[in-house]
């Protein structure tokens, strides 16, 4: 008799085990297309160069159009609509938030350390170059894991030799 309910928990555990799997496989993917994302997004944002200081032999970003091209470049690799919403097929649920979108242009001496103590982040730019981090939350699958979110950092340089 207790053979006949045992089997039944059993079931269940190894079904709640298997979902659980789903769900981590699934939240570690989102979390590479995110990267990856981000990643595109910096280095759309960094070769926004500033043509009047080009000419004048300088290389310094352009602030409104690297921000225009990094979010382009984000919305159009998470499937987000114009608002930052996401579109049905996206990874995401939520819209994800920039925390971070910093320029560092040619008036710094290089190579430049970069800290965010908030965001624990420090790289160093051997050029000119952007930093994104981004907040995104995971859309969990099942109710298994408790809600993710993910602070992806990106970062890209202007190399100048």
């Amino acid at each position: 008799m207790y053979k006949l309910l045992l089997i039944p928990l059993m079931m269940v555990v190894w079904m709640m085990l298997h979902v659980l799997q789903l769900d981590e496989e699934m939240a570690i993917q989102t979390l590479f297309h995110g990267k990856h994302a981000v990643n595109r997004a910096a280095h759309a944002a960094a070769q926004q160069l500033d043509q009047a200081e080009l000419a004048s032999g300088k290389l310094v970003i352009d602030r409104t159009a690297a921000r225009e091209m990094a979010m382009h470049y984000l919305y159009y690799n998470l499937l987000l609509d114009s608002g930052g919403r996401p579109e049905p097929g996206s990874l995401l649920k939520e819209r994800p938030e920039i925390v971070v979108f910093d320029i560092i242009n040619g008036d710094q001496s290089f190579p430049y350390r970069y800290r965010s103590a908030e965001h624990q982040f420090e790289v160093i730019l051997q050029g000119p170059g952007i930093v994104i981090i981004a907040q995104m939350k995971y859309p969990r699958a099942f109710t298994v894991l408790d809600p993710i979110e993910w602070k992806i950092k990106g970062v890209a340089e202007l190399l100048t030799s």
